[in-house]
């Protein structure tokens, strides 16, 4: 059975909007060391930055922003007038030899995404590897992240979690996707869109199990979130009945259940694990999946293979 948690805060409001009140406070220029910080902005509510942030962006010589009218709205609303300018993958090329440059010859800039983590499931990586490479200190300014925020909400293990990011888009390509985590032993992490949530979670119910547990974390940190958890399949068929949801979307899944199993069925499984990997892989992942010890299903596998 699904349950659904909305939030109940109150003055949450999406990103680029504001309230009247008081004048936004000013942040003073900071004595900052040349490199490039790479700068956490809210996911949603405005508030959801840090002080730490807010004094970067204040007093580096130029922000980089994935759109510069998103960032402005951030930086009208907190009193920042920061040089801004546009940073993103349809321009990354051009742009990075002259930044290398400048960064190399001293200066200051900060690069942010439209909100949270930049280089998460967003441009900017390419920036980070050449800064890094040219010698250049890169220094990260940490905050929110949809990623962190989903999974701390969920209620699903969170000692081992792997992020996936986007699927691909088309469904066979998804369902070969979700074909190669089957077995990760760790809560998975995607992110997805409201126009392809039910396909993509009926693939991965599909693929990965109709009863695996699975949550979905949308709105996150604005004024309607929702937190639903329930089967992967039950939450495919709810959004398959209800329609797209609005707003950007976290999807979890827990860990594969522990499997309870005769020797003739662990025999099987490591037949068919071996006819696609090495002896060696397939006995680790038939291990996972039942909760055995990898040396002995590895010493099994050499048993079965030399008949």
């Amino acid at each position: 059975m699904s349950s659904s948690f909305p939030s109940s805060r109150t003055n949450s409001r999406p990103s680029g909007e504001t309230s009247a009140g008081p004048e936004p406070a000013q942040h003073n220029a900071a004595r900052l060391d040349p490199g490039l910080y790479i700068v956490s902005t809210p996911i949603g509510n405005l508030r959801d930055i840090t002080l730490r942030a807010l004094d970067t962006l204040a007093s580096v010589d130029e922000v980089l922003a994935e759109d510069t009218r998103v960032a402005r709205k951030l930086m009208d609303a907190h009193g920042i007038h920061a040089k801004l300018s546009p940073y993103h993958d349809h321009n990354g090329a051009e742009r990075r030899p002259g930044l290398l440059q400048r960064l190399q010859d001293g200066e200051r800039l900060a690069l942010i995404s439209d909100a949270g983590t930049p280089l998460v499931s967003d441009p900017g990586w390419k920036l980070v590897h050449e800064a890094r490479e040219a010698g250049v200190r890169v220094i990260p300014i940490p905050g929110a992240s949809a990623m962190l925020a989903g999974l701390v909400a969920s209620g699903l293990p969170s000692d081992q979690f792997m992020f996936c990011g986007f699927l691909p888009v088309k469904s066979g390509a998804r369902r070969k996707a979700a074909e190669d985590l089957k077995t990760v032993p760790a809560t998975l992490i995607f992110y997805e869109g409201g126009s392809r949530l039910a396909a993509c979670l009926s693939d991965l119910a599909e693929i990965l199990g109709e009863t695996r547990d699975c949550v979905v974390a949308r709105e996150l940190t604005k004024l309607f979130e929702e937190v639903r958890a329930a089967p992967l399949r039950e939450l495919a068929d709810h959004y398959g009945e209800a329609g797209a949801p609005k707003g950007e979307i976290v999807i979890l899944i827990g860990p594969p259940g522990r499997q309870e199993a005769s020797a003739a069925d662990i025999d099987t499984a490591l037949q068919d694990a071996m006819q696609r990997l090495p002896m060696k892989a397939a006995a680790n992942e038939v291990a996972e999946v039942f909760g055995l010890s990898k040396r002995d299903l590895y010493q099994r596998a050499l048993q079965l293979k030399n008949g």
